[in-house]
């Protein structure tokens, strides 16, 4: 981000530049709500604006990698006299215009980790009351259709997990996530199970990296066998996993490739990766001085944009997946989110996704809450459990227009297709993925099931902090926190403000 303290207007200032759309934002220190543009300058988009007291900001938004105006579609401009009350006063209220999707409960700020980023960063305090939860399960819950999120602090370390778990399905929700660091999950299959027999949906799991090197960066210890263990406590049980890395520009990017090939080893177990980049809000570590003004704020190198995900994704993976096939939301703001649907074939990877147009629309209708819910946990949900198996075990077919899995003995041992040789969940680098269509023997039946079984996502979510709060994308926001009885927006809920250090000009 850049910060200067020298009063300006944010009209283009040079012939370069220029404005291509206006929205409203914070001020990074004083958190006042303030006018911002997203400027061109070259082929990066920056948001500007500035602040009476503390000057004037910017910070990259976009790298054009994608173009924004494509990518962004018809999504209407905030304008003047509309939200007056966000993000302060988010409840949420009349001006809103999303329902919500997934409701995330923090149900504990105890944590047995002390990473360098994580949004949570309030002191620990007495867990609330088992009694506690199940009201608030009991007040935010819309039977058959709630997607709740389990989030903390660490949820594990609850003993009483299960038992909240079990209430939140009494209750009504249809769906129970568990955000999770994936420690306990991995030492004590026992406690995985307990979960699964409770009505557990899936987990996403904080998965950074694929050395422990990444893992001692962020996280302070190595983990990446704990967590490899956890993917497997969790598939045994029948517990869908997603993986879910931060990305911190310097530390793990470059490993986004070896990541997603990993997942896709893993499949079914592992339904997919969803990425998030670093955000500058909760915890966040004290950064190098060439990375940090002296006025704490972070660098425009530290910021990685959605399109240089997709950039990244493509190259990292050598082409095999493309950025055609990442397709921005159509429920949230397209800059806060980009999404990909795959299934995974005994020998190849294929794209279900593909390039339409940016409109925000489907056959010429909005699409629904009800219908964004039901893409995530379609797609996130954990298979029937007698269909598991590591994709380096693939299924193999018995009677291929059945679709079923092989039994101990089979009417046609010609339909048999041999396990796929040199697949070794810890070496994906090893096991490229071609991205080929189906061979033509696949017949309907059978290719139907394994989308069902072996589906898989890659999804991102570009959550908002002081430096890039932008309206327009929050009042589009779906996922929001239950807060005494409210519904706050993730990115409202979790803001705060970057005090400068003494003596900064």
């Amino acid at each position: 981000m850049t910060h200067s303290n020298h009063k300006t207007d944010l009209k283009p200032r040079c012939s370069s530049r220029h404005i291509i759309r206006r929205t409203f934002s914070v001020c990074p220190v004083c958190l006042k709500r303030i006018p911002a543009s997203h400027v061109q300058a070259g082929v990066a988009v920056f948001m500007e604006k500035e602040c009476p007291e503390h000057g004037f900001f910017s910070t990259p938004v976009w790298r054009n990698h994608v173009p924004i105006t494509e990518w962004i579609g018809d999504v209407p401009e905030i304008r003047d006299g509309e939200n007056l009350d966000c993000p302060h006063a988010c409840g949420l209220c009349p001006d809103h215009q999303r329902e919500t999707c997934c409701v995330l409960l923090e149900v504990t700020g105890q944590c047995n980790l002390h990473c360098r980023f994580c949004f949570a960063d309030a002191a620990p305090a007495l867990d609330p009351a088992t009694e506690t939860v199940k009201g608030w399960l009991d007040q935010l819950a819309v039977p058959g259709k709630t997607l709740v999120q389990l989030s903390g602090g660490e949820p594990t370390v609850r003993d009483d997990l299960p038992e909240i778990i079990r209430h939140a399905r009494q209750a009504g929700c249809a769906h129970v996530q568990l955000n999770s660091n994936g420690i306990r999950l991995g030492q004590d299959k026992a406690y995985a199970g307990s979960l699964a027999e409770a009505g557990l949906s899936f987990v996403f799991l904080q998965f950074d990296g694929m050395d422990d090197d990444v893992y001692r960066t962020l996280r302070g210890k190595p983990l990446l066998e704990i967590k490899k263990k956890a993917i497997t406590h969790c598939g045994e049980c029948g517990i869908g996993v997603t993986l879910v890395p931060t990305l911190v520009p310097e530390v793990n990017v470059h490993q986004i490739g070896a990541i997603i090939d990993y997942g896709i080893s893993m499949s079914p177990w592992v339904r997919g990766v969803h990425f998030q980049p670093v955000s500058f809000f909760g915890r966040i570590p004290q950064m190098p001085l060439d990375q940090m003004p002296s006025d704490q704020m972070p660098s425009d190198r530290m910021r990685l944009t959605l399109d240089q995900l997709m950039a990244k994704i493509e190259t990292q993976t050598g082409g095999r997946i493309a950025r055609q096939h990442l397709l921005s939301s159509r429920f949230n703001h397209p800059l806060c989110k980009f999404h990909g649907d795959f299934v995974v074939l005994p020998d190849s990877i294929m794209p279900l996704s593909h390039p339409r147009d940016r409109s925000g629309k489907c056959c010429d209708s909005p699409v629904t809450v009800d219908q964004n819910r039901a893409f995530i946990t379609r797609r996130w949900q954990r298979p029937a459990p007698d269909l598991l198996s590591p994709a380096g075990e693939a299924p193999s077919r018995c009677c291929p227009s059945s679709g079923n899995i092989v039994p101990a003995s089979c009417c046609n041992p010609n339909a048999l297709t041999a396990p796929r040789e040199g697949r070794f969940p810890d070496k994906p680098s090893q096991t490229p993925f071609p991205m080929n269509p189906p061979p033509d023997s696949l017949d309907l039946d059978y290719f139907m099931n394994r989308v069902r079984t072996h589906g898989f996502t890659l999804t991102s979510m570009a959550f908002q902090d002081a430096g890039n709060l932008d309206i327009e994308r929050l009042r589009r926001c779906s996922l929001h926190v239950f807060d005494n009885g409210r519904f706050v927006p993730f990115c409202a809920y979790y803001l705060a403000g970057w005090q400068p250090k003494e003596g900064s000009s």
